[in-house]
């Protein structure tokens, strides 16, 4: 039987949504551009995952499995509904910025996945260590493409400038660029973890 602790890093570590599991590219591609981007997107997705999970676990017993999917998809999109609206409300810029991928999240694989084979057969503690996990896991490699993408692509961050105009790159600011930056972190964490499986660097 899993720990918390354990149900927590594996999000973060060993079955990250984006790096592991490869799921949910789609809009992580898209909207690391900037570091903003990647930060809203991240508590965004944390938000609807976190409530959805609770909400299916809370109610996991009286669900019928013959209508689990539809009534999934409802509570995922009613909480992808209160993240559109509050997010036009008080950053509209970055509601702008990021356009339909917020809309999206109600079809994303990562929320589906984990609602349908952890949710729902598990209890309301664990869903929260394993809801904050994935968001985690998920925020801080959206932030960390974006941050690269950003300041190789417009030599800023966050709005502060780190790199004269005339050094940066615009291939990482564009599509072929975030495929890129993404294949070097998938690679770079098939690495480490081949490492740690053998013990150390030979």
């Amino acid at each position: 039987m899993k720990s918390y602790k354990e149900i927590f890093s594996n999000g973060i570590i060993k079955e990250n949504p984006l790096l592991s599991l490869m799921i949910g590219l789609c809009s992580a591609l898209a909207i690391t551009t900037t570091v903003a981007n990647g930060i809203g997107m991240g508590l965004a997705m944390t938000f609807v995952l976190l409530m959805s999970e609770l909400i299916i676990s809370l109610f996991r017993k009286v669900i019928p499995q013959s209508i689990r999917i539809p009534i999934f998809i409802v509570v995922i999109a009613s909480f992808t509904t209160i993240v559109d609206m509050m997010m036009k409300a008080f950053t509209p810029e970055l509601s702008s910025a990021m356009g339909v991928f917020i809309l999206l999240i109600v079809v994303n694989c990562i929320i589906m996945g984990r609602v349908e084979s952890f949710a729902s057969r598990q209890s309301m503690d664990k869903v929260i260590f394993d809801s904050l996990g994935m968001g985690l896991g998920y925020t801080w490699v959206l932030v960390a493409i974006s941050a690269v993408r950003e300041i190789l692509g417009a030599g800023t961050i966050l709005g502060f400038r780190l790199l004269p105009e005339p050094y940066t790159m615009e291939f990482f600011a564009k599509a072929p660029g975030g495929f890129f930056v993404f294949g070097m972190f998938i690679a770079l964490n098939m690495f480490i973890k081949k490492c740690v499986v053998r013990g150390g660097i030979q």
